[in-house]
């Protein structure tokens, strides 16, 4: 038999093998098809599919990182936020993964986007700012819930960027100055508070104590007169000299 005869039949069993024998990675699985009816799911390593009646659609099991773009969300307070993330999720049955939905991958970014605007439009400004570990998890148990008839598992969503208005930018830096200078206004008071305190008790303690005067009148002399480029000269007085000349004036 020569060789253009036996070529078609060569090209023929090699399409055969094609449609017939598949090999699937480890993190693959092969949901497949006889005469349009779900027969199974298969792998991995190889696989054998009955050529003309079988099928099969090849779907991954590894975690998808998904972004979701930017989105135009007014808060509850009425300020307008563009805010993103990203979402983590698995598929956790093949099956349900290709016959319950179209394109689970496009329809998870959908109704990620949709949930991500309809759960931000909920908070506050201030509470979007300070609470988006609580919006995550809020967020990543709605999404969950949402394509669970899909076979997919939501392990995780984040919100990555919240993009204020210029306006707000200002008025947040002038607010956040304001909350500075009040906190530095306020330690100052305390400071002084608590030095007056001090301050009282040690006039208490000399009012009482003739000794502990004279040696704070020695001490203040001492602190005036000594040290580098100081020339000031003091002569002491007795402090008993001092008062009777201040009693006399009086």
């Amino acid at each position: 038999m020569s060789l253009p005869i036996i070529f078609p039949f060569l090209v023929l069993l090699a399409i055969l093998a094609f449609n017939t024998f598949k090999i699937l990675n480890e993190y693959e699985r092969a949901v497949v098809f006889r005469l349009g009816r779900f027969t199974g799911i298969r792998g991995p390593g190889l696989i054998i599919l009955i050529p003309g009646i079988e099928k099969m659609r090849r779907v991954d099991l590894r975690t998808v990182t998904m972004d979701i773009p930017s989105q135009d969300i007014i808060t509850r307070d009425n300020v307008t936020l563009k805010v993103n993330g990203v979402v983590y999720f698995r598929v956790n049955s093949p099956e349900m993964a290709v016959i319950k939905v179209e394109d689970y991958l496009t329809a998870t970014g959908q109704i990620a986007q949709t949930t991500l605007r309809s759960i931000i439009g909920q908070f506050e400004l201030d509470e979007i700012l300070s609470q988006r570990d609580k919006i995550n998890q809020k967020l990543q148990l709605i999404l969950d819930e949402q394509t669970e008839p899909w076979g997919i598992k939501v392990s995780a969503v984040e919100v990555k960027a919240i993009d204020l208005p210029i306006e707000m930018q200002r008025a947040m830096a002038k607010q956040a100055e304001a909350e500075r200078n009040k906190r530095a206004k306020i330690i100052s008071a305390e400071g002084e508070f608590q030095a007056s305190i001090k301050l009282a008790e040690a006039a208490k303690i000399l009012s009482t104590e003739e000794n502990a005067i004279i040696l704070r009148y020695l001490d203040t002399m001492k602190e005036i007169s000594t040290g580098e480029g100081k020339t000031t000269t003091f002569f002491p007085l007795p402090i008993d000299f001092i008062t009777s000349i201040f009693m006399k004036k009086s």
